[in-house]
């Protein structure tokens, strides 16, 4: 029995590499990952990442990118057997088989011109606010539990900055990068600002089920290789 296990183990990286696997990522995460109008096609980072560690690893692959709770569903149902980009809090490291990460963002506060609330240095200096955010979306394990006025209603992050600029929400929370991406899209640059403080360095992970080992140690292997080769940089640069 343990000559056929020892078998079984040897065996298992040629069965993972000839097992199509169904990635699923955030079709409303640019400039991580999205799509336009014109067609269907993945585009982004995170796309982009995903793609090189994949063909890095040898296995075949099939990335479609859906509205985030959707993602979650798909995840949980094992419909997909990996999803991108989650959150590294540890809510997250409990629910899922987080690998990586792909990369880190910066977490920050929003605000339009017209709010008066130009920093903040503890979660009691927002209470005053209407604080919007991604609904099912995770931030930060405290923020994420501390007693504000939110606001869930927007379904992805370009909502949520449209909702900002409209004057549902007094200041939104998001990765500033992706909020200056759909600001700039409504050429909206004047009527926001940034608050100094930022909530939070987020690193972002892809996802596994819980017990899904051989799966993640295979993109984890092949991200590792990737990284010490440097083979990710010029990714990275083209979409800074």
């Amino acid at each position: 029995m343990r000559i056929a296990a020892l078998f079984l183990w040897l065996l298992m990286p040629c069965a993972l590499a000839a097992e199509s696997w169904n990635v699923a990522g955030d079709e409303q995460f640019a400039p991580y990952s999205f799509v336009t109008l014109e067609d269907n096609q993945p585009r982004g980072l995170d796309v982009e990442l995903v793609q090189a560690v994949m063909a890095e690893a040898k296995i075949p692959f099939t990335l479609r990118l859906y509205p985030w709770e959707r993602v979650k569903r798909m995840l949980d149902r094992n419909e997909v057997v990996m999803a991108f980009q989650f959150a590294g809090t540890p809510e997250r490291m409990q629910q899922y088989q987080l690998v990586g990460p792909l990369r880190s963002g910066s977490t920050v506060f929003m605000t339009s011109l017209n709010t008066n609330l130009t920093d903040w240095a503890e979660f009691d200096d927002l209470s005053p606010y209407v604080v919007g955010q991604v609904r099912g979306y995770a931030y930060q394990s405290a923020f994420d539990k501390a007693d504000l006025r939110r606001d869930s209603s927007a379904q992805n992050p370009r909502q949520l900055v449209s909702m900002l600029l409209a004057g549902r929400f007094d200041v939104i929370v998001g990765d500033r990068l992706q909020l200056l991406y759909f600001v700039h899209e409504q050429r909206a640059e004047q009527s926001v600002r940034i608050l100094a403080k930022p909530l939070v360095q987020m690193p972002r992970y892809v996802a596994f089920n819980k017990g899904d080992h051989a799966r993640a140690d295979a993109f984890a292997a092949a991200l590792a290789r990737l990284r010490q080769a440097g083979a990710l940089d010029a990714i990275y640069q083209r979409w800074q």
